[in-house]
């Protein structure tokens, strides 16, 4: 298995352990205004970057095409959110869309490596190495936060 997925979830853990244990950061992030949170997927313009490296044969073509455009239309889609933050079925059906996404995205990118070591050898360096030790867990950790948020606030 290659290192990556481990590092996602290793720094989710984290995350979400910090989150769970510290009171303040746990409050702070329930206040943060949602916008905030949305404003981070906007690293997912990133996907531009791996349709470029697909082109070169840099990244494996099946990842880079559902990875890049995967990303490219939330990231997209994240701007419209942040228009119109206070619509919660928007925010709600995004955040379902993103998650989906993110954790296929990872996947791909294990069963890329698998099927052909060394085919995402470009997470070995920066600055995609990044990705799974930072980007992708926050990611992952802000689209249940705010799902969160939405149920929250939705039940109340």
């Amino acid at each position: 298995m290659p290192w990556y997925p481990k590092a996602v979830v290793l720094v989710v853990a984290a995350l979400a352990l910090a989150i769970l244990v510290v009171r303040p950061l746990r409050e702070g992030i329930f206040r943060v205004d949602v916008r905030w949170l949305v404003s981070v997927h906007l690293v997912r313009f990133v996907g531009i970057y791996f349709l470029y490296l697909s082109a070169r044969h840099e990244l494996p073509y099946g990842f880079a095409v559902w990875g890049g455009w995967g990303d490219i239309l939330i990231a997209s889609l994240a701007l419209v959110v942040m228009l119109f933050s206070r619509s919660k079925p928007l925010l709600l059906v995004w955040n379902i869309l993103g998650l989906a996404d993110i954790l296929a995205v990872a996947a791909t990118a294990a069963r890329s490596e698998i099927a052909v070591p060394g085919s995402m050898h470009q997470l070995d360096k920066f600055p995609l190495i990044l990705l799974p030790t930072f980007i992708v867990p926050v990611i992952v950790v802000t689209h249940v936060l705010m799902l969160a948020r939405v149920l929250r606030n939705h039940s109340s």
